[in-house]
């Protein structure tokens, strides 16, 4: 996922961003509402996720959210708050959050909650998805082609989350280079021609190829081990 992390504890924030990168996440860290509203404006259509803090120097996240909504950009907002009133979380659903959850809370739950609401954006019900012969879960991150496990590093993992939720949809280098890296990560388009190479070779036996449309970019569909992939 592309997350937009808004967050003013330094030290939370921090710990966030870090869990975040280490499964392969992108992530942009904000932490005031200006620098936030900064990001929005910079890639509004990049993220599958904003993580928003309520209470933000320079701001309100409230206000934040409601800028959002009033987009109509469908961009899912999971709100981070202390106030654990039943009218607070209220009003918050009311606003437009798709989740919430009340600090403290567990990093674990964290997790299942954004691929939660990142699923029900995409209309998924479940987190299994199969193409052919290969699956992914993306609650256990696990991957299987023909019944036995794949080995996928972070990166790799997320490029395939991105190209089997749409499978047969085109992406462009530009468009994976939104889903994998943030805005302030030193990365070019070479970096996805690394991770489509290292992921086609691990799939290879799967009944599935990523496939080069020449001057659009690429496509995860069935197809036969051999088959041309240009």
């Amino acid at each position: 996922m592309r997350l937009l992390l808004v967050e003013d504890n330094e030290d939370l924030g921090d710990a966030l961003e870090r869990h975040f990168r280490s499964g392969g996440h992108a992530v942009d860290w904000a932490p005031s509402a200006p620098e936030a509203e900064d990001f929005l404006r910079a890639d509004t259509q990049g993220y599958d996720l904003v993580i928003l803090d309520i209470m933000l120097p320079g701001g309100d996240g409230r206000e934040i959210l409601q800028r959002i909504r009033s987009s109509e950009s469908g961009l899912p907002v999971l709100v981070l708050t202390a106030r654990s009133q039943i009218t607070d979380r209220v009003n918050l659903l009311d606003l437009g959050a798709d989740d919430y959850m009340t600090k403290p809370f567990d990093v674990a739950e964290l997790d299942a909650r954004c691929r939660a609401v990142v699923r029900r954006r995409h209309g998924q019900a479940q987190s299994l998805i199969q193409v052919g012969a290969l699956e992914l879960d993306a609650a256990s991150s696990r991957v299987m082609a023909q019944g036995r496990p794949l080995d996928l590093r972070s990166r790799e993992l997320r490029l395939l989350e991105v190209l089997i939720a749409q499978p047969g949809q085109v992406f462009s280098k530009s468009q994976l280079m939104d889903k994998l890296f943030g805005l302030t990560d030193d990365a070019s388009e070479n970096a996805i021609e690394v991770y489509i190479g290292r992921l086609r070779r691990k799939i290879q036996d799967s009944g599935v190829i990523i496939e080069t449309v020449r001057g659009l970019g690429y496509r995860l569909r069935e197809g036969q081990q051999g088959e041309s992939r240009e």
